[in-house]
């Protein structure tokens, strides 16, 4: 079977992108998505801008928020013909070592669309079936969402799920999300459905804003506010609503040093800082804080495909909400779109669709 695809491509940092075609005849074991909507990351726009290294050589098409329905299945796959489905942002392998001690995050061979291999800027993406997340579309129906829509679970809800899942956090918990557009944004929202009282802290009042019908019990601008009236302030909030003094779970999510120096600087005893954001650049603390306040600090990379069916059902069940914290664009206006969102002219997560 020919099916005619294209994908936008990377050719080198900051030159506009290329849409090319290619043949997406899945091997064996693979399975070819029509993608639905892919998503844009943070993440992206530092491989496009910023210089970060990606592992597959260029030319190479971006993207690793995909949802879509299954095309083309290679020999084994076949069963996912036709299927709705979620491309997990980091595939390992499942059959090395670490896979099978359940640390699939850090699979050596683990494969990420638009760093490892060709993404989901594009009509079509061949994947690996093995950890793709089917979408029940009744119940997708039910919640009124979209396929595309959903594309954003695949890195900006099932990250901050995974982060929020090993920071331990639960009811009673004090819960401060740093940076709360995109993957903040749903970490805001993921720590409150799971029962804690959240802390959403941005520079930007209309982020907070948009937080506090959606699980952000206060809101705080760290442009506005010193480290040390920050802290001031979240010690009186958790006092006044019987909360503990110790144990913070802090999720850096803004990608910038500001918001990681920000971050570091709420540790209290017991503490658990995650990381969830990204940046190149170096910020200088003093490590020593976490051995004083018998605290842990946490790398969060990605989620893994096992568990993307408990984050997909917080959507579905709408106790995250999707739909108004994302927006639609067409794929043949990626140029201008990643110009858009670079210079933050567009505060929502965007979802690029073919066709």
């Amino acid at each position: 079977m020919t099916t005619t695809a294209t994908r936008w491509v990377m050719t080198a940092p900051k030159a506009p992108m290329q849409c090319r075609q290619f043949d997406p005849q899945p091997g064996p074991g693979e399975v070819a998505v029509a993608v639905a909507g892919c998503g844009v990351c943070h993440t992206d726009l530092g491989y496009f801008y910023d210089g970060v290294r990606v592992n597959h050589a260029l030319p190479l098409a971006l993207g690793h928020e995909v949802s879509g329905r299954v095309a083309l299945a290679g020999a084994g796959a076949e069963p996912w013909l036709g299927r709705a489905v979620i491309v997990p942002a980091v595939l390992p392998c499942g059959e090395c070592d670490l896979c099978r001690r359940g640390h699939g995050t850090i699979c050596r061979s683990q494969k990420m669309p638009g760093n490892d291999i060709q993404g989901g800027f594009a009509s079509h993406i061949v994947v690996p079936a093995r950890g793709l997340c089917p979408v029940d579309e009744s119940k997708l129906a039910a919640a009124g969402l979209a396929l595309e829509e959903l594309s954003v679970v695949a890195d900006a809800v099932t990250t901050p799920y995974e982060a929020v899942r090993r920071a331990g956090v639960a009811a009673g918990s004090l819960a401060i999300v740093v940076g709360v557009g995109g993957v903040g944004g749903y970490c805001v929202q993921v720590a409150a459905a799971a029962g804690a009282s959240v802390v959403a802290i941005d520079v930007d009042d209309r982020k907070l804003d948009a937080m506090k019908p959606y699980g952000a019990a206060l809101t705080l601008n760290a442009k506005t506010t010193d480290a040390r009236a920050l802290k001031a302030a979240i010690g009186a909030f958790a006092k006044s609503n019987a909360l503990r003094a110790t144990e913070w779970c802090i999720f850096e999510c803004s990608g910038t040093a500001a918001g990681q120096l920000t971050a570091y600087g709420l540790l209290v005893h017991g503490a658990t800082l995650s990381v969830v954001g990204f940046t190149m650049d170096k910020v200088e603390i003093r490590l020593s804080n976490l051995m004083a306040f018998d605290a842990r600090a946490i790398g969060n990379w990605g989620c893994p495909p096992e568990r993307y069916p408990e984050a997909l059902a917080l959507a579905l069940e709408g106790k995250v909400q999707v739909k108004p914290f994302v927006e639609r664009h067409p794929l043949a206006e990626i140029n201008r779109i990643f110009e858009a969102v670079h210079h933050r002219e567009i505060s929502r997560r965007v979802v690029l669709t073919p066709n």
